[in-house]
């Protein structure tokens, strides 16, 4: 997520972090190198302008530079002014009398109907009673998409036999009044472009439904794409914020960084992936802190408190506690990480972490082997480790249908494990490198 402009404005806030004094050339400099790290990125001129002359003033203030650090008060500033560019202030969604309706919108190939579903299951786990209802009557196969949805996530959908969108989201609504749902998700058409029959049909559906919120869904791999989308449909149909699809596969940043300044309307909601429990509140403070390389810990956390059962957290620190570490613990807490979303994004939330993880390349796929191997063992051996002697290796190999030298590698792994988990045990941060990091996931 937004790798390498993370990358960029690390390398150039590092050197000013050792600088024992600034001067306006070294701030200067450094600005040039931010602002062409912003521009690579694909954030809007405009935007990138305003926000170096921002953090230039902001900078070159007295209390900075007569500051004891002045290198760490200017990183101060660039994570402020990020976490501005991005928003600022409440970005909750709106609730009224039930049903709320939320009309969904964007461009065909978006996300959209994806990310109403994982909306919709999002609210469910927040206490709300919701439904979908399709209108996207002109792209073959929308409304079976999210009925496949639909069911995935045991949510109903609203399916109906009329042929005009406008009738079937006034259907939608009533079946909603009827059945006592109190969130209403309409999912609308999507174009290849921006036209005026698509704006027409969506303010007619706006106006049937009088919708509390409209969300602008919008893929943020598309860059300044996105931005142009997003004011075409700012100024016809006026919604209330953005849902940022892909964001996990932005290298870049260039539409998270520019749309809240070019619209005005917050970012929401971001996907971070392809499953439907992948949607995530977008805090612009914990994204600038991800971005300057400084971890996300009350996004950790949170992750943690979904995955991990309390009972099963109090076992585990207390073995943890105690320097044991068998494969039903690692087992255990393999499947923890991978409830909390992709292992390379849960360990880069870690402060401190970040220049560790450089070229650390887990392959998802591949570390589903690992639980193979585990279950190819005993529970005597998943028990006491040191057991697994050379034909013992031999027979987990073929059980699990891998190659000794990957169960080598997961016993070696499972010993890297066990000294991280003593370390934090005792409340201490371990230097891992990339290698143990990664060994349980490569081949």
């Amino acid at each position: 997520m937004f790798d390498a402009l993370a990358d960029k404005l690390q390398g150039v806030l590092g050197g000013l972090r050792k600088s024992g004094r600034l001067d306006e050339e070294t701030i200067g400099k450094a600005m040039r190198e931010i602002r062409l790290a912003l521009l690579e990125a694909d954030v809007n001129f405009k935007v990138v302008k305003e926000f170096v002359e921002s953090v230039r003033e902001r900078a070159l203030g007295q209390d900075v530079l007569k500051s004891l650090t002045p290198g760490q008060q200017v990183v101060k500033i660039v994570h402020e002014e990020l976490a501005a560019l991005m928003g600022q202030g409440d970005s909750r969604l709106a609730f009224g009398r039930p049903p709320t309706v939320i009309l969904m919108v964007g461009l065909q190939g978006s996300g959209k109907t994806t990310a109403s579903a994982k909306l919709a299951l999002r609210l469910r786990k927040e206490g709300k009673n919701p439904a979908l209802v399709p209108v996207d009557l002109a792209r073959p196969a929308a409304i079976e998409q999210l009925e496949q949805l639909g069911k995935q996530i045991q949510i109903p959908v609203y399916r109906s036999e009329l042929r005009d969108p406008v009738a079937v989201a006034r259907e939608g609504l009533e079946r909603a009044r009827a059945e006592g749902i109190d969130v209403l998700i309409v999912d609308t058409a999507g174009r290849l472009h921006v036209d005026e029959a698509l704006m027409a049909e969506l303010v007619a559906i706006r106006d049937a439904t009088k919708p509390m919120n409209i969300l602008l869904v919008l893929d943020a791999m598309t860059g300044q794409e996105a931005v142009t989308v997003a004011e075409a449909f700012q100024q016809q149909v006026a919604f209330d914020g953005v849902i940022l699809t892909k964001l996990d596969g932005d290298a870049r940043g260039g539409a998270a960084l520019s749309v809240k300044a070019v619209t005005g309307k917050p970012i929401k909601f971001a996907s971070v992936g392809e499953k439907l429990d992948q949607l995530e509140v977008f805090h612009p403070e914990r994204m600038s802190s991800r971005i300057l390389g400084m971890g996300d810990v009350l996004s950790l956390i949170e992750k943690a408190e979904e995955a991990i059962e309390a009972d099963d957290a109090v076992e585990m620190e207390k073995r943890m506690r105690s320097g044991e570490f068998t494969f039903d613990d690692f087992l255990q807490s393999y499947r923890m990480l991978r409830r909390m979303g992709p292992l390379k994004g849960v360990l880069g939330m870690i402060p401190g972490l970040g220049k560790q993880m450089e070229g650390l390349d887990v392959d998802e796929k591949q570390m589903a082997r690992v639980e193979a191997i585990i279950l190819s063992m005993t529970p005597k051996e998943r028990r006491t480790p040191h057991l697994i002697n050379g034909s013992r290796r031999l027979r987990i190999a073929r059980g699990s249908g891998v190659s000794v030298q990957e169960v080598n590698k997961l016993l070696t792994a499972r010993k890297e494990m066990q000294k991280m988990m003593k370390h934090l045990g005792k409340g201490k941060m371990p230097a891992l490198s990339p290698q143990a990091l990664g060994r349980a996931g490569r081949r």
